[in-house]
């Protein structure tokens, strides 16, 4: 009897585990850039017009702008340190 149960909670933690750490957002690095920091950057480039996007994932900052011609810009920013990957 023992055996049964222990293998549903097993079969259930197998199962479920994964579905509750996916719903814990993923953070910034504790010595990641501010990202207003990041912005600034962004905001100095040349035909600059204005920041449509930006987005946080496990690998960086991802920032979509527009330049003054109407020409789409992605890029993607290292949070550590700051700089275009």
């Amino acid at each position: 009897m023992r055996t049964v149960v222990l293998a549903t909670v097993i079969a259930f933690l197998a199962v479920v585990g994964p579905a509750l750490a996916a719903d814990e957002p993923a953070m910034p690095p504790q010595n990641a850039k501010k990202l207003s920091e990041i912005i600034a950057k962004v905001e100095q480039r040349n035909d600059f017009r204005y920041v449509k996007e930006v987005d946080w994932s496990s690998g960086g900052y991802t920032v979509i702008y527009y330049t003054t011609d109407k020409a789409k810009v992605e890029i993607n920013y290292d949070p550590v340190t700051g700089e275009p990957k």
